[in-house]
């Protein structure tokens, strides 16, 4: 199985970051996590999910919430900088940070590495490596254009939370899925969490 770093900073849009966790972690990959402190309060606020205390305690209760293998999701703290994801030398298949807060988006397009987020996609970025952002905003300023367009010219997929509405969605969670989906196939991971075009 793959190995991804899947990443929540702090804006609207944590169900998004749920069903993607969910879907890998029933494909059994393994999955390095981190989730920034305002990303664990929307969490709680926009998900079944509450999480908090230690690193231990935090890892043991997505482990038990998601059904997932033991060792198969490893969490870090957003201020731990000696994780593995740090470096460069440890490999992983892609990284999506999902939701991606502007402000985690201004400080990865500008090199800014204050917390391991931003320093697990500069990484991403200098190893040319797959790294996805999820931006919810609305609207959009200049200066978020511009920082998604630095993005963009390095090599970063940004897939906005933008849901269609052709596949007719009856429910919140299908408007969910259509954004999980996309994220999940500009990772390479296959699903089914919402209908093609024209199949």
């Amino acid at each position: 199985m793959s190995t991804y770093t899947v990443a929540i900073s702090g804006a609207s849009g944590a169900p998004y970051a749920y069903r993607v966790l969910q879907t890998l972690i029933k494909g059994g990959h393994n999955i390095y996590l981190c989730i920034s402190g305002d990303g664990l309060s929307i969490l709680n606020d926009e998900t079944e999910l509450k999480l908090k205390g230690s690193e231990t305690d935090i890892q043991f209760a997505l482990e038990k919430h998601f059904g997932a293998q033991e060792g198969q999701i490893t969490y870090y703290d957003e201020n731990y900088m000696y994780a593995t994801i740090a470096s460069g030398s440890v490999k992983v298949d892609a990284m999506v940070v999902v939701p991606c807060s502007m402000k985690t988006l201004a400080s990865i397009a500008n090199g800014f590495a204050s917390n391991l987020i931003e320093r697990a996609a500069d990484v991403m970025i200098k190893e040319k490596r797959k790294l996805i952002l999820v931006p919810r905003e609305t609207p959009l300023s200049a200066i978020h254009l511009r920082n998604m367009l630095t993005l963009a010219e390095v090599g970063c997929h940004i897939i906005p939370a933008m849901p269609a509405f052709y596949h007719h969605p009856k429910h919140i969670s299908d408007m969910v899925d259509f954004i999980a989906g996309r994220v999940l196939d500009s990772m390479g991971v296959e699903n089914d969490l919402s209908p093609r075009w024209g199949i």
